[in-house]
């Protein structure tokens, strides 16, 4: 499959707006996440989904691009109190709303989906893209799904292309492909481990 899309040497991690890389977590402050930068960095994220390349994939991409906006919202309406992600949500759950709180625990659930399969797909060189989602829609959003969003889901995993036209359509290289998702990966499970363990504190709890 031919990847003009990039130029030599390039690949789909080279087009992002902003890098999981490159966001901002700040040891000093108990890993406190920068959100903006987070928030482009989900943004990008999405973008991935297109090339997944499936209109069952928009159920998927709608619920991440929602949960964005929710988060970027109470940003704007406060941005002193949302410097980062956690002080977003202990400042929104001291007015006694939750509206950006649980985006952001969705939108966690969201990247957590989308980290493990990739990883899963990584780790597992000869399962196909669609074994990979569904192993990790039922370790991640399966369990927090209605009866009703499961089959909209499940339909998303079976649409998946083939292993090898993912992967060239990230990048004419397969190995620089899998060396720059790797290290994209790397950084986004460090991001979505920090937020899981913040979530699941009570100080964000509503």
């Amino acid at each position: 499959m031919a990847t003009s899309a990039y130029p030599p040497g390039k690949t789909f991690f080279d087009t992002l707006k902003q890098s999981f890389v490159d966001v901002p977590v700040d040891k000093t402050k108990d890993d406190a996440v920068s959100t903006t930068e987070f928030l482009a960095a989900a943004e990008s994220l999405v973008t991935l989904f297109d090339v997944l390349g499936s209109a069952a994939f928009t159920p998927v991409k709608s619920d991440m691009t929602g949960n964005i906006r929710k988060i970027r919202e109470r940003q704007l309406a406060a941005p002193a109190d949302s410097e980062t992600l956690q002080e977003l949500v202990v400042n929104e759950l001291k007015t006694k709303k939750h509206v950006a709180t649980e985006g952001l625990l969705w939108l966690t659930r969201g990247l957590d989906f989308t980290a493990q399969a990739l990883r899963h797909n990584l780790a597992n060189s000869s399962d196909e893209l669609s074994t990979s989602f569904r192993a990790s829609y039922a370790n991640t959003l399966k369990p927090h799904h209605s009866m009703f969003v499961k089959p909209i889901f499940s339909a998303a995993m079976s649409a998946t292309p083939y292993r090898k036209d993912f992967y060239a359509k990230l990048g004419e290289d397969v190995e620089v492909v899998k060396t720059e998702l790797e290290r994209w990966l790397e950084a986004l499970e460090m991001v979505v481990g920090v937020l899981k363990e913040f979530l699941a504190r009570k100080e964000a709890k509503w």
